[in-house]
């Protein structure tokens, strides 16, 4: 269907991509219980990208256990039970820990409902996510409403009054996942008539439910803003490329990194070339309504000068934004334009990641034609399509690597430096010579960029574009890094965060204070999941960043480096009492203090050679405008 609307649009050159994916297959999940008269309840349950297939209508035993952490199931069989819990995804664990904690103890399944977090419009809402765990650990959802007549059918059948409520139910499943299959990416063009360098217009169209926001909204966009160049005549100088993403939401089953699937195998394996070739991917998500009171774009470090000032310049409607609108960066790691990003392709995104819709319609059947704002949505059709226009009428990329060297330094502690050996003082003196050499070449390309048509050497500015987008991938690959929780952060940020907390726990510990000094250690790299869930829970989700093979580990590969393995120590401190000696511990935290600050010293010396690197590759483009493309 949507190769016929390229056609129908008018692009060129349109093409499915093949492209390897697991595939998920979810036909059912319907439960049925008796009430207290006699009456079958019949619920329809969502699913996760798990393996259960029940080949019919099967009785279980379905028992409640609270958030489902490690401490709900002790004394409690529940071998071959259906395992009922309320999660909150948002602000405490993702699915997958309370999930393989269930399959650890011989549970059959485990159905999540939402306490808080996500599909709160309604008890009604169903909630789909990215499991980011083993299939072989079966999970579906339950709606808050069916959750509460179910917990209401248990109170009253638990008239012996079991410590553990539970009911007896019949469950009808099947759920399939299938490993190394493959789907289609959607590519058209507008042919450039100048350039060989492209722009990208990228959106997904896979989605939970209806997905009319997330993401067949943004798909419609890229569609109608190409089919608006088309019909107005436009010959744009740069090829535009229009991409409809599949496996956007999941397409690779066990991994952390499980989403934005579609987008990793176009540019890395489907059509590597786009590498040096495109010069900005417009990615669009949830773009038919307003997330805020402010509207923004979230950009790349290096395009946010440029952003920022078209952005400034809008003329923004009156009603959907009364607070206008501003340029955020860098690029999270939410949606496709992190892996166009990382790949070298410098993005940005219609920024959807706050505001009440997550909470309320994210991933929900919830998100259909009523949440649909057309003010919003002509708006955004308008200003990107501008926005695209603006980019086009440029024959060089309008990046600045300044700004990314200098956050670099901005998120640098000197004091940490000076306690753990670390070089500041040439690291400082190395980056401010990259940014210097930054701050030429950005002139030079706005230079480039303000010569009248006339003037224009497409062949040298094709030639000084492949070695820009050279240096923009090399930043990435230098500079960008996760933490455990997914946020875009600086090398040396993890290890300095962590020997923040190690500090305030060592502090603790020294006044014998226990409680705090684990508090503090919530915050050291995924320790927070020690306290809630099994030793095989965390190491299982620790080893598959750490040991997985690079090819699972898809578009978070080499972003997470160090690793503070605090499971012992949190079990040590939880069985102490008043008085206990707490000298074993404390050596524990001085020795994990030792190796972060290790680390420390090698992420500064590491930053020390990747900024060195950066200057020079920036240099030998400087170089280019002076002395030619050869």
């Amino acid at each position: 269907m949507l190769l016929e609307e390229m056609k129908k649009a008018g692009l060129t050159q349109v093409e499915k991509d093949k492209i390897r994916v697991d595939a998920w297959e979810f036909k059912k999940a319907v439960m049925r219980c008796h009430d207290r008269e006699g009456t079958c309840r019949e619920i329809q349950l969502g699913a996760y990208q798990t393996d259960f297939k029940t080949n019919g209508f099967q009785r279980f035993d379905l028992v409640y256990l609270g958030k489902g952490t490690a401490d709900e199931y002790k004394d409690i069989d529940v071998k071959g039970k259906l395992v009922l819990i309320e999660i909150n995804q948002r602000e405490e664990w993702w699915i997958n820990y309370p999930v393989y904690q269930a399959h650890l103890k011989g549970a059959a399944a485990l159905i999540a409902v939402q306490s808080r977090g996500y599909a709160q419009i309604d008890d009604t809402a169903l909630n789909a996510q990215d499991i980011a765990g083993p299939s072989c650990a079966p999970a579906f959802s339950m709606s808050r409403a069916d959750f509460l007549m179910i917990r209401q059918l248990m109170e009253e059948k638990n008239e012996n009054g079991n410590r553990v409520p539970e009911l007896s139910v019949e469950f009808d499943a099947d759920t399939e996942v299938i490993k190394d299959q493959y789907t289609y990416n959607i590519v058209g063009k507008i042919p450039g008539t100048d350039s060989d360098s492209m722009i990208l217009l990228s959106a997904h169209y896979d989605s939970y439910f209806e997905g009319f926001q997330d993401d067949n909204a943004a798909v419609a966009m890229i569609i109608g803003i190409a089919r608006a160049l088309l019909r107005g005549g436009y010959k744009p100088r740069h090829t535009i490329v229009v991409c409809a993403l599949a496996a956007e939401e999941w397409g690779i089953s066990d991994t952390k990194y499980d989403w934005s699937t579609g987008a990793y195998r176009q540019v890395f394996e489907a059509r590597p070339e786009w590498q040096g070739h495109v010069i900005a991917d417009l990615n669009f998500e949830l773009p038919a309504h307003a997330h805020s009171t402010r509207d923004a774009v979230r950009c790349t470090y290096e395009y946010a000068d440029f952003v920022r000032s078209f952005v400034d310049a809008v003329q923004m409607p009156e009603g959907i934004y009364p607070e206008g609108m501003t340029t955020l960066y860098p690029i999270e790691t939410w949606s496709d334009d992190f892996t166009m990003a990382i790949s070298g392709i410098p993005s940005m995104v219609n920024d959807f990641s706050g505001g009440p819709f997550m909470e309320n319609y994210y991933h929900s059947q919830y998100d259909n034609q009523d949440v649909y704002e057309e003010e919003v949505y002509r708006f955004h059709h308008e200003f990107y399509l501008k926005l695209l226009l603006a980019i086009d009428s440029l024959a060089l990329p309008p990046m600045d690597f300044g700004r990314v060297l200098d956050q670099s330094i901005k998120t640098l502690d000197t004091d940490l430096c000076m306690q753990t050996g670390a070089d500041s003082t040439l690291l400082l003196k190395k980056t401010e010579e990259a940014k210097k050499a930054a701050a030429i070449l950005a002139e030079q390309v706005r230079h480039f960029n303000s010569l009248p048509e006339e003037k224009r050497d497409w062949k040298k500015a094709d030639a000084i574009t492949e070695k820009l987008l050279g240096v923009f991938r090399k930043s990435q690959d230098y500079l960008v890094r996760l933490d455990w929780d997914d946020n875009v952060i600086f090398p040396q940020q993890a290890v300095q965060n962590n020997l923040y907390a190690l500090k305030k726990a060592m502090g603790y510990l020294e006044k014998g204070e226990i409680a705090p000094a684990l508090e503090a250690f919530y915050s050291i790299d995924n320790n927070c999941y020690a306290f809630q869930f099994e030793r095989e829970v965390f190491y299982h989700f620790t080893e598959y960043i750490l040991k997985q093979s690079p090819d699972r580990l898809m578009w978070g590969k080499g972003r997470i480096i160090h690793h503070e393995n605090l499971y012992d120590l949190v079990e040590s401190l939880k069985e102490k009492k008043p008085g206990d000696s707490l000298e074993a511990e404390k050596q524990s935290l001085k020795e994990a203090w030792e190796r972060q600050k290790r680390y420390y010293a090698d992420d500064i010396e590491y930053l020390i050679r990747a900024v060195e690197k950066l200057r020079n590759l920036i240099c030998e483009v400087s170089d280019m405008f002076e002395k030619g493309t050869e």
